[in-house]
């Protein structure tokens, strides 16, 4: 069994052979290139972001995606500053002067953190949220102090155009992100405003949006501040290991003391977690 963070590297997967078990954040549904390698590699490929308790949550995705939506805030408030090329807004405003409007798009895990940070800092904050109940717990935990609304085109014709920061946080687990925010919701968008696509791993929720690293994080469309990284807890190292290596020991601990087959009976969990199987792609989600 190999363990990792992320997808294997070019220069790595020759090192892989048939049979055995590749333990990590896979990411396949936005990459149809590795997929096919690593299925022509016959390996067992077991992912991180589709490990799924019975309640629907992802124990192994929950913690990187709390740190990646405290940082999209972060990271959106660096860029809104002039000397970055954005339109010089302060996230919480001062008195007098009204505060930024932030737009997050998925109230789940991402979603949820990163509003914890922008409510936090002073902005003003809608969330996008297609499920009620997510709605009715963000309305609670919040006490008012953020706005949701319910998905639809006109939602976001009408909303987009006020953002001064956009952060995309959906997710469908193991599929690839659909694309909601189109370029002509870009063109609409304000000059210098920035997206935040913590999407980006699984493809991106905006059409505008392409992979980017701490190297060069940042890209410009339509006037549009892009900040697209893919691993974005890596920006804390520190923080992020301990965070993940907690979640996943327990899973490690199955696998290697039970095998595959028996792990996967004892745990429906991993069962869901399998994408690959000796060369048979097996997550319905990637799949598609």
């Amino acid at each position: 069994m190999i363990v990792k963070v992320k997808e294997p590297l070019a220069p790595e997967l020759p090192l892989l052979r048939p049979g055995q078990i590749l333990f990590t954040y896979l990411h396949l549904a936005a990459d149809r290139q590795l997929t096919i390698a690593l299925l022509e590699k016959e390996i067992i490929g077991v992912a991180y972001e589709t490990i799924q308790l019975q309640d629907g949550s992802l124990p192994l995705l929950a913690p990187m995606s709390a740190i990646a939506g405290k940082l999209s805030i972060q990271a959106g408030a660096t860029y809104l500053e002039h000397v970055y090329g954005g339109e010089g807004v302060l996230l919480g405003g001062v008195p007098g002067v009204e505060p930024a409007c932030v737009v997050i798009l998925g109230g789940g895990v991402v979603g949820t953190n990163a509003a914890k940070i922008a409510v936090g800092m002073g902005a003003q904050v809608i969330v996008i949220e297609k499920c009620f109940q997510r709605m009715a717990y963000l309305d609670e935990i919040f006490q008012g102090r953020l706005i949701t609304r319910a998905p639809s085109i006109s939602c976001l014709d009408e909303i987009l155009p006020l953002a001064d920061l956009v952060v995309g946080a959906i997710l469908v687990p193991g599929a690839k992100t659909p694309r909601l925010i189109t370029r002509s919701h870009v063109r609409q968008m304000k000059k210098g405003s920035v997206l935040v696509d913590v999407s980006i791993d699984q493809g991106g929720c905006c059409e505008t949006s392409r992979p980017c690293t701490y190297t060069e994080p940042v890209f410009i469309e339509e006037g549009v501040i892009h900040y697209c990284v893919t691993n974005m807890p890596g920006a804390v190292p520190r923080t992020s290991t301990r965070a993940l290596t907690n979640a996943t020991l327990p899973y490690v601990l199955t696998l290697a003391s039970h095998g595959i087959e028996r792990a996967a009976q004892i745990d429906p969990a991993i069962r869901k977690g399998i994408n690959l199987w000796h060369g048979k792609l097996t997550h319905e989600g990637v799949a598609e």
